[in-house]
C-alpha cells in the first residue's frame, strides 16, 4: 500500500502534462506580435495601392481641367482620406497617411504618382 502510493506521488510530480500549456502562454506574445507586424505590413500595402488608384484619379482630373485634391480624395477609402497630401508637380503625387495596429508606430506616409502619359 505504501509502494502504491509512493509511486502515484512521484507519478503527479513527475508528469510533463502543464508544460505545455506554459511553453503555449510564454510564445503567445511573439505569436501576437507577429500577426500584428504581419497585419501592418498588408495595410501599408493596401494604402500604397490606394494612393496610386487616388494619384491616376487626380492626373485624370487634371487632364480635364479640374483640380486634383477632390478626385483623389473620392478615390480613397474614407479610412485613408485623414492627412491626405496632394501635390501637382511633375504629375499628381498623392501621399496617403498608413493607419497603425501596433501602439507607438511612428506615423508613416506612403505615396502614389501618376501622369497618365504626360512628360
Amino acid at each position: 500500500m505504501e509502494a502504491e502510493r509512493q509511486i502515484a506521488v512521484r507519478g503527479e510530480f513527475g508528469s510533463r502534462r502543464g508544460s505545455v500549456s506554459l511553453e503555449l502562454i510564454g510564445s503567445l506574445p511573439i505569436v501576437l506580435l507577429a500577426v500584428l507586424v504581419s497585419a501592418q505590413i498588408v495595410i501599408a500595402g493596401a494604402a500604397l495601392w490606394s494612393a496610386g488608384v487616388a494619384a491616376r484619379a487626380g492626373a485624370r482630373a487634371v487632364m480635364t481641367g479640374k483640380p486634383p485634391r477632390a478626385a483623389a480624395e473620392h478615390a480613397l477609402p474614407g479610412a485613408l482620406r485623414g492627412g491626405l497630401k496632394v501635390s501637382q508637380e511633375d504629375g499628381v503625387r498623392v501621399g496617403v497617411k498608413v493607419p497603425g495596429l501596433i501602439p507607438g508606430f511612428p506615423d508613416t506616409h506612403v505615396y502614389g504618382s501618376s501622369s497618365l502619359g504626360e512628360g
